[in-house]
């Protein structure tokens, strides 16, 4: 699947999420209501709704975008070079204007260009179309996917093409990342860690920064599993 096609014609990607809110108490009551119902399956006996909100991020309809980081990779006369860019704001909109401008202007061919992320059939992908619908965007051809035929659809996923048909298991990209000895660096934060740094830290930068090193970490598994050679550090360019 991944040799199909030309590296320089995917554009790589991942995103940060969080809840809409900074806490429970905050959430209009409306979705108050529809948090309980929605978070009754996987809170404890022993807490409330409310004490396992910092999980709503990982829902379009309960969360919100502050990051997304881009990766494009380009042949050079000193190699393979990564391009790495990242949107990020408070106000998601804002946000999702900018991504939306770069696939309209640049990558609006589906049959010449591809999104490529890991789990991001599941997750990224899907995130970003429900987030520009509520905000009344109308969607980039390369995230407008609905009624195509399998073979039209312009998603790579990493822990898809893992997976090789198999559905019972998730493989994280960090996993991945050890499995093909490609190093990682050891001072990110985790993707539990993202709501904290968020709200309770403002630290935006922080979750740019540690956005854009899993798109290098993307990129070079991609790379590894098409049984290519990685990116060398020095090729990696942060725009």
């Amino acid at each position: 699947m991944l040799g199909t096609t030309e590296i320089e014609n995917v554009l790589f990607l991942d995103i940060e999420t969080v809840p809409e809110y900074p806490v429970y108490s905050e959430v209009p009551e409306r979705f108050q209501k529809l948090w309980d119902k929605k978070s009754r399956n996987f809170t404890p006996e022993d807490e409330t709704s409310s004490d396992v909100y910092n999980r709503a991020g990982i829902y379009a309809e309960f969360g919100k975008i502050v990051c997304i980081s881009v990766g494009l990779v380009t042949r050079t006369t000193d190699g393979m070079t990564l391009r790495i860019k990242s949107f990020a704001n408070d106000d998601e909109k804002i946000l999702l204007h900018e991504f939306a401008n770069l696939l309209n202007t640049h990558y609006n061919n589906r049959q010449q260009y591809k999104l490529c992320g890991h789990n991001g059939k599941e997750f990224d992908f899907p995130f970003i179309a429900r987030r520009m619908l509520v905000h009344a965007m109308r969607l980039p051809i390369l995230l407008d996917i609905g009624g195509l035929k399998p073979w039209e659809n312009p998603h790579l996923d990493t822990m898809t093409y893992w997976k090789f048909g198999e559905y019972k298991n998730f493989t994280s990209l960090d996993l991945l990342a050890a499995i093909f000895d490609v190093p990682t660096p050891k001072d990110d934060i985790d993707g539990s860690q993202v709501y904290g740094v968020y709200y309770e830290d403002n630290n935006l930068d922080r979750i740019v920064e540690y956005c854009q090193k899993d798109v290098v970490t993307l990129v070079q598994v991609y790379r590894k599993l098409d049984g290519q050679s990685l990116i060398e550090d020095s090729n990696i360019k942060m725009v």
